[in-house]
C-alpha cells in the first residue's frame, strides 16, 4: 500500500484531549526499555514519566544527565545518559554504551528538538536546526539498529509539528549558504523528521521496526513555546485578553500531557500494528494534504493544523533525504 493510501484515519477513539495516562490504559510496558531524547523536560518529561509509569525502562538520553536528574525524581525505572544530537561523536558514545549494554530496544522517541533563532552552525558547518532535529536523531537511529532488531519488535518515533507546512527540504541549500530565513530551517528540520519516518518504515519494517511521526499540538508551555514573542502568541490567538494561557485542544491548544500523547500513542498503542510509516495526529493518523506547498510569512495553513503536507511523506523524496543524510554524517 503506498504511504499516501495509509495516510487515513483509523478511528482510534481518542482525540485531541486525551493524555498519555489515557492512551497507556491497560497497556503493560514491564521488560520493554524505552530512550527518549531530551526526556527531562516538555513533552520529553511527560513522555518519561508516562512510559515508566505504565513500567518501562527508561532511558533519557540529554546533554547533562546530573542537571536532569531532579526532573524525574522518584521514578526508579528512568536514567539519564549523555547525549549531544550536534556532535556526531557524543551520538557514538550513547549508541555504544546502549549496544555494549545489551538491552533491546523498544521504543526510539526522538523527542528533542530546537526552534528559531539566530543562524546556528555546528562544527561540520551545518545549520543548526537541520542538524540537531533530524540529522543527529538520524545518526542515533543507524547506530542504535542493532538494539532495535534485538528487540524483534520496535518503534521508532519522530516529533515532528505543523511547522513542516512552512518548508519543504531546500535540496539546493539544506544548510543556508544563502540568506537563512528561521521559519524556513525550522519547517525545513520538520520536514525531515516526517520523510525519515516513511523511508526509515519503508527499509526495516520487514524486520519488525517500525517508524511514525507525530504533531503533538502547540504546547506554549514547553521551551519551544516559549520562545515565541508575546505578539506571536496573541496573534495565534494562545494567550487571552489577559495574556494568560489558553488551553482549548479543539484549537490545537494542550497542555504538556494532552501534547505527549500522540507520541506515547505511537510507540505503544496496538491499534499500530501492521501500520507504519505515517504521521500522527491526535492520536490518530492525520489526513493528507496532497497538493498543499509551504505557506508564506502571515499565511493561514490551507487544511486543519492536524493534517500533514503531500511532500512530508512523499516517499520519493523520503528516499532522496535518507541518501543525503547517509552523505552528510
Amino acid at each position: 500500500m503506498n504511504v499516501i493510501d495509509r495516510q487515513r484515519p483509523i478511528g482510534s477513539g481518542f482525540g485531541a484531549a486525551s493524555t498519555a495516562a489515557d492512551v497507556l490504559a491497560g497497556i503493560d510496558l514491564n521488560g520493554r526499555t524505552a530512550v527518549v531524547t531530551g526526556g527531562h523536560k516538555g513533552l520529553g518529561l511527560e513522555t518519561t514519566r508516562a512510559l515508566a509509569l505504565a513500567g518501562a525502562e527508561v532511558v533519557v538520553a540529554c546533554r547533562d544527565p546530573a542537571a536532569a536528574s531532579s526532573s524525574y525524581a522518584g521514578l526508579d525505572r528512568v536514567k539519564a545518559w549523555a547525549l549531544d544530537l550536534m556532535d556526531p561523536g557524543s551520538v557514538r558514545r550513547f549508541a555504544d554504551r546502549y549496544r555494549r549494554s545489551g538491552r533491546p530496544l523498544h521504543m526510539l522517541i526522538n523527542n528533542a528538538g530546537i526552534g528559531g533563532g539566530k543562524h546556528i552552525r555546528d562544527a561540520r558547518g551545518y545549520e543548526a536546526q537541520f542538524a540537531t532535529n533530524h540529522l543527529g536523531h538520524f545518526q542515533l537511529t543507524n547506530e542504535l539498529l542493532p538494539a532495535l532488531l534485538a528487540a524483534e519488535g520496535a518503534r521508532v518515533v519522530g516529533v515532528s509539528a505543523w511547522g513542516h507546512h512552512l518548508s519543504d527540504i531546500r535540496w539546493h541549500d539544506p544548510h543556508f549558504e544563502t540568506e537563512y530565513d528561521e521559519r524556513a530551517a525550522y519547517g525545513q528540520s520538520k520536514t525531515a523528521i516526517a520523510l525519515f519516518a516513511v523511508e526509515l518504515d519503508r527499509r526495516w519494517s520487514g524486520d519488525g521496526i517500525r517508524g511514525y511521526a507525530v504533531h503533538p499540538g502547540h504546547i506554549i508551555s514547553t521551551s519551544l513555546g516559549s520562545a515565541m514573542t508575546l505578539d506571536e502568541r496573541r496573534a495565534m490567538k494562545m494567550v487571552d485578553e489577559n495574556d494568560e494561557l489558553v488551553i482549548d485542544p479543539s484549537r490545537d491548544l494542550k497542555t504538556p500531557a494532552q501534547g505527549a500523547a500522540t507520541q506515547i500513542f505511537a510507540a505503544t498503542t496496538p491499534l499500530l500494528d501492521g501500520i507504519g510509516g505515517v504521521y500522527l495526529a491526535d492520536n490518530d493518523i492525520a489526513p493528507v494534504e496532497p497538493d498543499a506547498t509551504p505557506i508564506g510569512d502571515g499565511d493561514e495553513p490551507t487544511g486543519a493544523y492536524t493534517n500533514v503536507a503531500g511532500y512530508a511523506v512523499d516517499p520519493e523524496s523520503a528516499l532522496r533525504l535518507w541518501e543525503l543524510s547517509e552523505r552528510l554524517i
